[in-house]
């Protein structure tokens, strides 16, 4: 027999108790605003974080400066009376009147008998370090934004930067020596950026910039570091060896650490993943990340859909589809295009002006290993200063005088002679000149990271890379012309590097994008105001 209800009996199909709202429709955040509002922008674990990924600078700072050391030429002696007062250079004299003062071993220069008609040599071997920094940035800017991930990544460059630092010390000849050096370079383009990306992606949009400008702290405190340990081992093998050490230390202590970006999980559809990290940020700082909160990206936060679209889609473990991108899509859209030409271009102007002044100090006749000191500890206060101004003057002021800073003292010391009181204050001159430029190169890594989305975040600021590196290239050859002239172009550089940075975007609390589209959108939402 069949059952009738009449129109005022109830649907015996609809269920007797009906989802609340919020039960169906979870509040969906972006990264930024789940830090903000629940997990906290720089708490205990973001500083805890940020400290164990940041020490890999120093490891960058010791495979990339131990060259000034084992390259160096040593001092010499001459074997005939009373030749000592005209001594300038070995190319002067005949071969056997003169020798090496230690043993052969202190440098590749003395080993190899790199000098005169051959000195070229140490300038192409460090050329050639640079160019593999160039191709290495490029490439694990990639595969940090893919497939490896920012931590695979950092893993990757630091264990190979270990293997070929230690081989290094049993190059028999200087071509082999050459080719282990341009390997050395390729994996350690990667380490600064996936170091800088993955240490500040965690960190709030209202620290980020601060966080940001720290990270040089750690890479002018490698410098200082490798003086101390190139004072106490000279033969140049031993040197290599101490210097490569301190990577196999970070692989093994420091790396099981590290938390992968919850950024990087995110673009790859794995929410499940970021949202663990999240929940551990949140529960760190002593905060509470409520069950009905899940992350989102920019184009897909508090979007209103359906109501049958937001009941698929509630669950906070649920993984999507990986986001993906390229340089190609930089490219591609306008926004990008520029941005990624103007920083392009000021890497590679600020580049050529900061490894030009650090490796300038070979041309001032002094100590070694106190000059380098001196320029490493010259270079903090100018990441104390700018990270201090960061958040109130904004990044492209800040960009654009930080450059000029610089190219006016390279201007003031490209008009100074090399004798007297002239020499000490051109000295001083290119100490405030690699002060105003090291908190430029510091600014620009945050400033890049800012201006691109992170599907293509890394790869950008590998782009950006790899045109610093291209700089690094040049000022060697920049260098041995002596003279006026090195802080002449040092002076145009910083100049014109200024110029180009008013046309790039203020980024200060701007939103920090996941997407292209999420972008495109904000940036018209901005327009439209």
């Amino acid at each position: 027999m069949a059952i009738t209800s009449s129109p005022s009996d109830p649907d015996l199909r609809s269920p007797l108790l009906k989802p609340s709202p919020k039960e169906s429709e979870p509040e969906k955040l972006t990264i930024d605003d789940m830090l903000q509002k629940y997990c906290g922008e720089f708490g205990l674990w973001q500083f805890r974080h940020f400290v164990l990924t940041s020490l890999a600078w120093a490891l960058e700072a010791f495979h990339a400066m131990v060259m000034i050391f084992a390259d160096r030429e040593p001092d010499f002696r001459c074997l005939g009376s009373g030749c000592e007062e005209t001594a300038k250079s070995v190319c002067s004299f005949e071969p056997g009147s003169w020798e090496w003062v230690g043993v052969l071993e202190s440098s590749t220069v003395a080993e190899w008998s790199l000098v005169c008609n051959q000195k070229f040599k140490v300038g192409l071997v460090q050329a050639v370090f640079f160019g593999g920094c160039m191709i290495g940035a490029g490439i694990f800017g990639h595969l940090s934004d893919s497939k490896l991930g920012r931590k695979g990544s950092l893993t990757v460059v630091c264990l190979l930067n270990a293997l070929f630092g230690c081989l290094t010390t049993l190059a028999p000849d200087y071509w082999t020596y050459l080719v282990l050096r341009l390997l050395t370079g390729f994996s350690t383009g990667g380490v600064g950026l996936c170091a800088f990306v993955l240490a500040t992606e965690p960190v709030g949009p209202t620290k980020r910039g601060t966080a940001g400008m720290s990270t040089f702290y750690f890479f002018s405190s490698g410098i200082a570091v490798l003086s101390g340990i190139a004072y106490l081992f000279q033969s140049w093998r031993a040197l290599y060896i101490a210097s490569s050490i301190p990577s196999i230390i970070y692989l093994v202590f420091v790396i099981p650490f590290i938390s992968e970006s919850p950024r990087w999980y995110l673009v790859r559809g794995r929410i499940s993943e970021a949202m663990k990290i999240m929940r551990k940020i949140a529960n760190s700082n002593g905060k509470f990340l409520p069950d009905g909160v899940i992350l989102a990206l920019d184009e897909d936060a508090n979007d209103s859909r359906s109501s049958n679209e937001q009941n698929c889609k509630k669950e906070p473990t649920e993984t999507k589809e990986a986001i993906t991108g390229s340089l190609i899509d930089v490219v591609k859209s306008p926004i990008t295009r520029i941005r990624l030409f103007l920083a392009v271009a000021i890497n590679f102007l600020c580049s050529v002006v900061y490894y030009g002044l650090s490796l300038n100090v070979v041309n001032l006749q002094t100590n070694l290993y106190f000059n380098v000191l001196l320029n490493a500890v010259a270079e903090m206060p100018a990441f104390l200063i700018t990270a201090v101004l960061l958040n109130k003057f904004g990044r492209k002021p800040l960009a654009v005088g930080t450059l000029w800073f610089s190219g006016l003292f390279c201007f003031m010391g490209s008009l100074m002679g090399s004798v007297g009181v002239w020499k000490v204050t051109k000295m001083v001159c290119g100490i405030f000149g690699i002060f105003g430029m090291a908190g430029t190169y510091n600014l620009l890594f945050i400033y890049t990271a800012e201006l691109f989305p992170t599907v293509v975040r890394n790869a950008a600021l590998g782009c950006a890379t790899q045109a610093a590196q291209m700089g690094a290239i040049l000022a060697p050859l920049i260098v041995v012309l002596g003279g006026a002239l090195p802080f002449s172009v040092f002076a145009v550089c910083g100049i014109v590097g200024g110029l180009l940075a008013f046309y790039l975007p203020e980024t200060l609390n701007q939103p920090l994008y996941d997407t292209m589209s999420g972008l495109e959108d904000g940036e018209s939402g901005w327009r439209g105001v």
